[in-house]
């Protein structure tokens, strides 16, 4: 079993909060992790509908039994009603790390959480591998457009299912099950050419009315649509860099995929040769480096000080981790060989932030970390050593 780095966290919350609860995407190892973790608890699952029928039958019996000795409530969202038995048990028992809440569907876990245990409640979000918890298990691979393809969900990799079999099937699931439960959404195939729309401007500023404008449906649609998959774990938004030195700058966020190999189905992008072939090779690599930064920043418990900067004269840096009163710029390139044009961008930040060559950074798809005149180039193996 390969050990996840948020497991440290999730242990040291046991011991500061009555409850504790883990989101994330569907499939991304909760259930593995919180079995692994607690194994000595009770362990239910409210989408087993004699497991629900048992606690719907008698919440404040079940919570009696079985809570005192350590509990875990798999999708706990689809008992609203237990929330509020929740709180009476945990402040009538004061114990600690003695309820563990997990769910896929955040919106309305998060929602019976702030309405009844706010302030009991440690909070925690597993998302898929990390490239950091491959690095020393049997799945490596010394090629990183294997990632990028194959993405990083466990059962591809437990499994040994092909991204091909596996992706398909998931965005069909995932359609159905979480996004027509929180949206009314008439016409799925529209929200599919949506889906496959995002994907192809990943790394791009986010444009609502011309998204909506290809589809032919509302601008408004399309922010509540990107709202679902932000609060569904598939998108998050990078919003640009403020604390900056010249006022014309880019407002709008650029968007993400949490998972590479999702974004590479919905491209149809069939084999890594494919991949990297294609034009959206550079915006993928992109993608895969910030998505493994902020992985990496939310399995330790921490929320990701990423941002980017670009200005309306085209000056850009992919990444800007903002560390107070320290910056750190990191610009992302998908190439193997290191070009003096890879440093354009850092140069022009720097000349315009005073930020030091010490403290900027190139990821790069080569294998060799070396200290640059301008910049430290960092392969993309140690991605983990990228300022945390």
């Amino acid at each position: 079993m390969i050990q996840r780095r948020l497991s440290d966290y999730i242990l040291t919350l046991k011991n500061q909060f009555p409850v504790i609860s883990v989101s994330g995407p569907r499939q991304s190892g909760k259930t593995t992790l919180l079995k692994s973790l607690f194994g000595a608890y009770t362990y239910i699952n409210l989408e087993n509908p004699e497991d629900r029928l048992e606690v719907e039958d008698d919440i404040k019996g079940f919570l009696n039994r079985f809570a005192h000795n350590g509990l875990v409530i798999d999708e706990a969202q689809n008992i609203p009603e237990l929330f509020s038995y929740l709180q009476i048990f945990v402040d009538n028992s004061g114990e600690m790390g003695k309820i563990v809440l997990s769910g896929s569907q955040n919106f309305l876990l998060m929602e019976k959480i702030s309405q009844t245990l706010a302030g009991r409640v440690g909070l925690v979000n597993l998302f898929p591998f990390s490239l950091e918890e491959l690095k020393t298990s049997n799945y490596w691979k010394d090629d990183v457009y294997d990632f990028i393809f194959q993405g990083f969900y466990p059962a591809l990799y437990d499994r040994n299912i092909a991204p091909g079999d596996y992706y398909p099937g998931y965005i069909q699931s995932y359609v159905e099950r979480d996004v027509r439960s929180l949206k009314n959404i008439g016409n799925l195939n529209t929200f599919h050419r949506f889906l496959q729309l995002i994907a192809g401007r990943t790394g791009q500023i986010l444009n609502y009315s011309s998204i909506a404008n290809d589809l032919g449906i509302d601008h408004k649609t399309v922010r509540s649509w990107i709202s679902i998959l932000e609060t569904s774990f598939i998108v998050f938004l990078l919003n640009p860099h403020y604390r900056n030195f010249n006022k014309r700058v880019i407002k709008q966020p650029k968007l993400y995929f949490y998972d590479t190999g999702l974004a590479v189905s919905l491209l149809r992008i069939r084999s890594k040769e494919a991949l990297y072939l294609s034009h959206f090779r550079g915006n993928l690599f992109e993608n895969f480096v910030i998505a493994e930064y902020y992985k990496s920043m939310l399995h330790s418990g921490l929320q990701p000080d990423a941002f980017f900067f670009r200005d309306r004269s085209g000056n850009e840096v992919d990444l800007i981790i903002d560390k107070p009163p320290d910056l750190y710029p990191v610009e992302i390139k998908s190439g193997e060989t290191i070009t003096p044009d890879f440093f354009k961008g850092l140069i022009k930040y720097q000349d315009i932030s005073g930020v030091k060559a010490q403290s900027s950074f190139l990821v790069y798809a080569g294998c060799k970390s070396i200290q640059r005149k301008h910049a430290y180039v960092l392969s993309w193996k140690e991605l983990d050593t990228l300022k945390q």
